[in-house]
């Protein structure tokens, strides 16, 4: 019946900005881009030299070690979660816990797409600290979205007792990590699990309701490690004497398969994806092959302004996302403020809701309004987008620029509250994959309305530049101290000694609203999924559209011949 057209976007480099503009702009994100690159680096050091030199005298791999023969030669780490609790400090002897202590990430495997969840090993024996069990929910929700495999590679001693208030007792405690591994099971998702070394009480059970569980001659799992037991019982035994392989391969039937070490343990886990069924992601290419950009994507880090201020091009940052630069905007005459349309990503359908840049076309005064706004006729925009791609089975890609909703007496009279009613519903019960992507403001109910990380994206990623606030620190300054303030937002005081103290106010509170907004803050206490760079947009969507994709079976994908998204386009008058 109907043919998907998509069309050529965007400009070369030289032609998007000018070069002057470009260079300052690059320059400027790569200042941004410098503390994220030193961040990822101490995560990945765990604790240093000391943790690795450890766990090798035990005759175990690192944590980094074991990844690495486990992903396909060709394949990315795609962490999520890098800089939960960062640079954070526990307990009287203040320690770290980079990365929280434990490495989740998406990674090819036997190609297909995998989630990994590893205990960092050289971080206090792979212990749970807090935000720990957070980080391992979201990663076990993720594949539970996508249906993606899930493999443990478990190396766990339990909680970090001295942290254990805030970590053991709570809806997202320690415990429901357990309960996401029998949801997962009961849909049917795999989960294999390695158990590589001290796996004692929430270590020992994260494993056991795997469908396949493996154990090296070096690991043990156990309720409680012998040193409580002696304490409690006064038996003296050693941890694998209480729960060593030959215990549960050989006499409790808890883990399946003994192997020597860890390289054989990861051959093992390797062997048993190979089972699985294969990806579906060349089916729903439709017979077309992936294909880069037209234009490169390392364009982006000077194309999108580190300055929050500076208006840009966003039809200039898709085509530098999607594949061949191709894209088919729907309803581009209408709610010009925000962008809606098809492109593909690794070969598969994607849709797009984007926020425009700049200045708009005003409809009711015939002038310009700014965009990064969401207003009645957008708004809507996005609502009917956003149902007839979660009805045609096409996964959603927000792309997030936005500084709230319309306010005053006409947006009030425009109803406003109630279209955002109806995108928010929207959001809320699609079932079709969204990721969301805040590029730089996130600011208010319009974070919610673009499918901000509370409705549940399986993915939401930073920029080094991202802002994510309820407003910036300047607005907010001058709603806290309103009463003190004229028409003209200033200071009315009766002396100088009291304006003075109003200003140092609204400026500490400015002050600390800028630090709330720093990508690293929100990260640290898991409000967002991941930091990325803008040069990196490209290959985590790719990924994140082919896991969208990898299995079939749960969810509607209609054939593009009969998408909903032909009559929308039909009715609004695209079509003839």
């Amino acid at each position: 019946m109907a043919k998907i057209r998509l069309h050529a976007i965007g400009r070369d480099r030289d032609q998007a900005v000018d070069a002057a503009t470009y260079e300052r702009q690059q320059a400027l994100m790569t200042e941004r881009e410098a503390p994220i690159k030193a961040g990822r680096d101490w995560v990945a050091d765990g604790w240093g030299d000391k943790g690795r030199a450890r766990v090798h005298r035990k005759g175990k791999l690192t944590v980094w070690e074991r990844i690495d023969l486990l992903k396909d030669d060709d394949s990315p780490v795609l962490p999520v979660g890098t800089f939960v609790n960062h640079e954070l400090e526990f307990g009287e002897r203040k320690q770290t816990s980079p990365g929280a202590g434990v490495v989740t990430a998406f990674m090819r495997v036997e190609e297909r797409w995998a989630m990994v969840i590893a205990n960092d090993n050289t971080v206090a024996s792979g212990s749970w600290w807090p935000k720990t069990p957070e980080k391992i929910i979201r990663a076990q929700e993720m594949a539970e979205k996508l249906r993606l495999p899930v493999l443990y590679l478990v190396d766990c001693s339990g909680l970090f007792l001295p942290e254990q208030a805030n970590t053991f007792p709570g809806a997202r405690g320690a415990g429901h990590i357990f309960k996401r591994n029998a949801v997962l099971s009961a849909q049917g998702v795999p989960q294999i699990a390695g158990v590589f070394g001290d796996c004692i009480a929430g270590g020992g059970y994260m494993p056991i309701i795997s469908d396949k569980v493996y154990m090296t001659e070096q690991a043990y799992m156990v309720i409680a490690g012998a040193a409580l037991i002696k304490g409690a019982k006064s038996l003296n035994m050693t941890s694998h004497g209480i729960g060593g392989a030959d215990v549960h391969v050989g006499v409790s039937g808890c883990a399946d398969f003994r192997v020597p070490d860890d390289e054989h343990c990861i051959a093992a886990m390797r062997r048993e994806m190979a089972t699985l069924p294969s990806s579906a992601v060349p089916y729903y290419r439709y017979g077309v092959d992936a294909a880069p950009p037209r234009f490169p994507p390392t364009d982006l880090t000077g194309l999108l302004p580190a300055d929050h201020r500076v208006a840009y091009d966003t039809r200039e940052l898709i085509a530098r996302l999607v594949d061949a630069s191709l894209f088919w905007e729907v309803l581009p005459e209408h709610g010009t403020e925000v962008i809606t349309g098809i492109a593909r990503i690794s070969g598969l359908y994607v849709g797009i809701l984007a926020n425009a840049s700049g200045l708009v076309d005003d409809p009711h005064t015939g002038g310009k309004r700014p965009a990064g706004i969401l207003y009645k006729q957008g708004i809507a925009k996005l609502s009917a987008f956003s149902r007839a791609c979660n009805d045609d089975g096409i996964p959603l890609l927000w792309l997030q620029d936005i500084s709230g909703f319309d306010i005053g007496p006409q947006a009030e009279r425009h109803g406003l509250l109630g279209y955002g009613s109806s995108l928010i519903y929207a959001n809320s019960t699609n079932t079709a994959p969204m990721a969301t992507v805040l590029l730089r403001k996130a600011s208010g109910a319009g974070y919610y309305a673009m499918a901000g990380l509370p409705y549940d994206p399986v993915l939401q990623l930073s920029t080094p530049v991202t802002r994510l606030a309820v407003m910036e620190g300047r607005t907010l300054s001058i709603g806290a101290f309103n009463t003190k303030l004229d028409d003209e937002f200033e200071i009315v005081a009766e002396t100088e000694e009291e304006r003075e103290k109003i200003a140092a106010g609204m400026k500490a509170v400015e002050g600390r609203i800028e630090a709330d907004m720093d990508p690293i803050a929100a990260a640290r206490q898991m409000d967002t999924d991941e930091i990325v760079l803008v040069s990196e947009l490209r290959e985590r969507l790719a990924a994140w559209a082919e896991m969208a994709y990898q299995s079939p079976g749960h969810r509607r994908i209609k054939n593009p011949r009969i998408w909903s998204m032909h009559d929308l386009e039909l009715l609004a008058g695209g079509g003839q």
